[in-house]
């Protein structure tokens, strides 16, 4: 039985350390294609929580890092309506176990909420994990894996 729902996008090298992560703990992952998931604004309003709306978006997503998007000044319901319409928007990962959602990886609030059999290994001070590897590297600021998507 999977417990923990990791949608990310496909290639990316930074999800794929953070699933090898969550596996190191014993967890069992169902990975989903973020960018092909049919979402609404209804299933993916949970994920951010209290979050800021700016909070919600990835920085690395080519309107927003050229300046043609400024999520400070959007409402919710703008930025749920503008990822739906285009999910590369999205702060990856979005992981879902039961009742608890998240966007973004955060080691803390993972380790609290989520049932390891493990602990999480110690990660080096600047930890990473969080955000895109690269910010640079391909048109959407994620590393290729292996050489291509």
């Amino acid at each position: 039985m999977s417990c923990i729902v990791f949608y990310e996008k496909p290639g990316c090298a930074t999800n794929r350390l953070q699933k090898q992560l969550l596996r190191t703990t014993g967890l069992k992952l169902e990975v989903r294609d973020l960018l092909s998931e049919p979402w609404t604004c209804e299933r993916l309003r949970p994920f951010f929580g209290d979050k800021p709306v700016a909070e919600w978006f990835n920085s690395s997503a080519p309107a927003i890092k050229y300046g043609e998007l400024d999520p400070e000044q959007l409402t919710a319901a703008q930025a749920l309506e503008l990822m739906v319409r285009n999910p590369s928007l999205i702060r990856r990962p979005l992981i879902r176990y039961g009742s608890h959602f998240m966007a973004g990886f955060d080691l803390p609030t993972l380790s609290r909420q989520l049932p390891c059999k493990g602990r999480f290994p110690e990660l080096p001070r600047e930890n990473t994990l969080g955000r895109c590897a690269a910010g640079q590297g391909s048109h959407d600021g994620c590393l290729p894996l292996y050489g291509g998507h």
